[in-house]
């Protein structure tokens, strides 16, 4: 599939996560933090809603996110569409009358970044809690003064990437972006690709504590 593609769907999907899942979920339950699960992503308390594929799931309905607007499916699932508010200054930039279109393979490839992130976060972290932060649209989890994590592309890199982003400047080969290091997902393949990146990472920093 082309960029083109990934990067609308990368955005819609960032749209629907802060306003239909993110927001309403802070509003009725105090917190944004958001989950991987089969094929997408998932509040993690009430209103309990997923997207799975190119769907928006809510209480048994599949609602297809092509061709319509936050403010349209907000309406019909019964929540009150909005980024939470007051917490973070960046985000998707896409208005709920704005319209939206997933394309189906695309999402799928993204929901298998956040699926490849999520098991290479655990397995590098046993006991960790990978979250799906609405403000970034990134999976990741913050360790030892240092965040690790899988963003499904954004300005920096406009296609899905495994970061290593220590709180404290760094110097070296490995530490090729701005805020540390990152490598596509496509370089790094699976599971044991990315798990072996943040490990690679954290003995780096260990060394230099």
């Amino acid at each position: 599939m082309d960029s083109q593609t990934v990067v609308r769907t990368r955005r819609a999907l960032h749209a629907v996560a802060e306003t239909l899942l993110a927001g309403p979920q802070y509003r009725t339950s105090g917190t944004i933090r958001l989950e991987a699960c089969p094929g997408g992503f998932a509040t993690r308390s009430e209103p309990w809603l997923r997207v799975v594929g190119a769907e928006l799931v809510a209480a048994g309905r599949y609602l297809p996110l092509v061709r319509t607007t936050c403010a349209v499916l907000a309406a019909e699932v019964g929540v009150a569409v909005g980024a939470p508010a007051g917490l973070y200054q960046e985000g998707a930039g896409v208005g709920s009358e704005e319209v939206i279109d997933v394309d189906p393979a695309a999402a799928e490839w993204l929901a298998r970044c956040f699926a490849i992130g999520d098991a290479a976060l655990r397995g590098t972290f046993p006991g960790s809690d990978p979250v799906i932060w609405p403000e970034h649209f990134d999976i990741g989890v913050t360790v030892d003064a240092a965040n690790y994590g899988v963003s499904p592309g954004d300005d920096f890199q406009p296609e899905p990437y495994a970061y290593v982003g220590p709180h404290a400047v760094q110097q070296g080969e490995f530490w090729n972006a701005p805020f540390g290091a990152a490598r596509t997902i496509r370089d790094l393949g699976a599971v044991r690709g990315v798990a072996d990146f943040f490990s690679h990472g954290r003995q780096l920093l260990a060394g230099s504590a």
